[in-house]
């Protein structure tokens, strides 16, 4: 399936989630101090237009290590190892894109993004069915959120140098493969033109 030509955005109706970039997760990226910096390259381009920007932590507290069932083979032994406490320094948002107040700021218990509560009610408070991804990993939260984002009819554009994965095959494919089918695959200087444009 060929991705559609990519269209232009409407600034106000978009956000750019940044996601999983925490104290003990950006060191696992490929270039994580070229890869923060592209990212915040984007973030300050899309806050320039009035655009929305997000960030997704993954954090657990008590009650949510206490009800991932033993059967999840990715959750159950971060429960049971009682890891990424919600206090925790490391699973504090990296300072290099410290959230501002009129950010959306949502904390995660699985892969995707929309494992929180309330990001669409946020989204759509702000009337926003645009969304720009980026985030560690490739193959974590960005496939995952993008899969569900995608069944929920929002726009979606992938930001090919936002995203990292420990795997570089798997990033490949991902990008080259599977991505093109639900999502508009840019760069950096790719998301600069279309803000020009907008």
């Amino acid at each position: 399936m060929a991705t559609p030509a990519i269209p232009t955005i409407t600034p106000a109706r978009t956000a750019l989630p940044a996601m999983d970039f925490q104290n003990a997760i950006v060191p696992l990226a490929p270039e994580p101090e070229a890869l923060l910096a592209r990212v915040q390259d984007a973030i300050t381009a899309v806050r320039a237009v009035g655009g929305t920007i997000g960030h997704v932590r993954v954090a657990f507290t008590l009650d949510d290590w206490e009800a991932v069932p033993d059967r999840n083979m990715s959750f159950s032994a971060v429960a049971a190892a009682k890891a990424m406490h919600h206090e925790y320094a490391t699973t504090q948002i990296h300072e290099a894109i410290a959230p501002r107040d009129e950010d959306i700021v949502v904390r995660k218990i699985r892969y995707g993004a929309t494992s929180t509560r309330d990001l669409h009610e946020q989204l759509a408070d702000r009337g926003i069915h645009t969304l720009i991804l980026t985030g560690i990993s490739t193959s974590g939260v960005v496939l995952s959120t993008l899969m569900d984002v995608a069944d929920r009819d929002y726009s979606v554009y992938v930001l090919s140098d936002g995203v990292a994965d420990r795997d570089p095959e798997v990033h490949r494919v991902l990008l080259d493969k599977v991505f093109p089918t639900r999502a508009h695959v840019i760069d950096t200087a790719g998301l600069h033109a279309l803000l020009q444009a907008a």
